[in-house]
């Protein structure tokens, strides 16, 4: 495990004996459960210290943020939802490094939330649950909604779909944090894009982030761990209530992002 506690050092955090057996714990059950479900196209020892346990605590470059200072300090206790969590990333490992986080983990598929309740058990982690449901079913007034401190999440969707299916869930205050390995800022360049979504992926959601309540505070661009390997942080701060209306019902997001 020196590879990860050297990834980690590199970020200023220190991995405890203890932590560092959780992470060697949740990659054999990551390699053995994916072995008969798909979790994860990465199953190299080495990527997946780097490319998803790394990559997950990388959320520290953000420490700027009040909210992510709490949590990188240990100042208080801090809710979070990972929404579409899949195999657990990113909150899982942020949960075994900072364990004061009261964690929701969202995901529409029940075999994963099988494997996350073993990965749970396993590592002996508490103040943790996983949830099975979609995004816009947890959403809604009298469940999760404007629940949480903060809101992660490592899905592929553009950031007009995220932003939908994960600020509903933010408190006023709150922030949501889209991990992202693509260029934000880059506009698109393919001749067959139209000139509505011609421009930055940051650009074409700026309206839909206002109308759900929010406003970007920060984007964090970084090479993880120096690898070569192109990362950013859009961190978005609640600044109003989201209105009830959105999340709209399942499949629009991602098939008609807000404009």
């Amino acid at each position: 495990m020196e590879l990860l506690k050297k990834y980690a050092a590199g970020l200023g955090i220190s991995l405890s004996d203890r932590q560092l057996s959780q992470f060697k714990k949740y990659y054999e059950l990551l390699f053995e459960w994916n072995g008969f479900m798909n979790l994860t196209a990465i199953t190299d020892f080495d990527e997946v210290m780097l490319k998803h346990f790394a990559d997950s605590i990388a959320l520290i470059k953000g420490s700027d943020n009040n909210i992510i200072n709490d949590i990188c300090n240990n100042n208080k206790s801090v809710s979070m939802i990972d929404v579409g969590t899949g195999a657990g990333f990113p909150s899982l490992p942020l949960k075994i490094v900072y364990p004061h986080i009261k964690l929701t983990m969202l995901d529409s598929l029940n075999k994963r939330i099988n494997f996350l309740n073993e990965v749970i058990g396993c590592l002996g982690l508490s103040d943790v649950e996983a949830i099975h449901g979609r995004a816009e079913e947890y959403a809604t007034p009298g469940k999760l909604r404007e629940s949480f401190d903060i809101g992660v999440s490592r899905a592929v969707a553009n950031l007009s779909t995220l932003s939908e299916y994960c600020l509903p869930y933010i408190k006023e205050g709150g922030i949501f944090v889209a991990y992202k390995s693509e260029e934000l800022l880059k506009a698109k360049s393919e001749e067959n894009v139209s000139r509505e979504t011609s421009g930055s992926e940051k650009d074409n959601a700026m309206n839909a982030i206002k109308v759900l309540g929010g406003k970007i505070e920060n984007i964090v661009e970084y090479d993880l761990c120096d690898a070569g390997l192109y990362r950013c942080l859009c961190i978005i701060k609640k600044e109003g209530s989201t209105p009830k209306k959105y999340p709209r019902k399942a499949g629009l997001p991602s098939k008609e992002p807000i404009k």
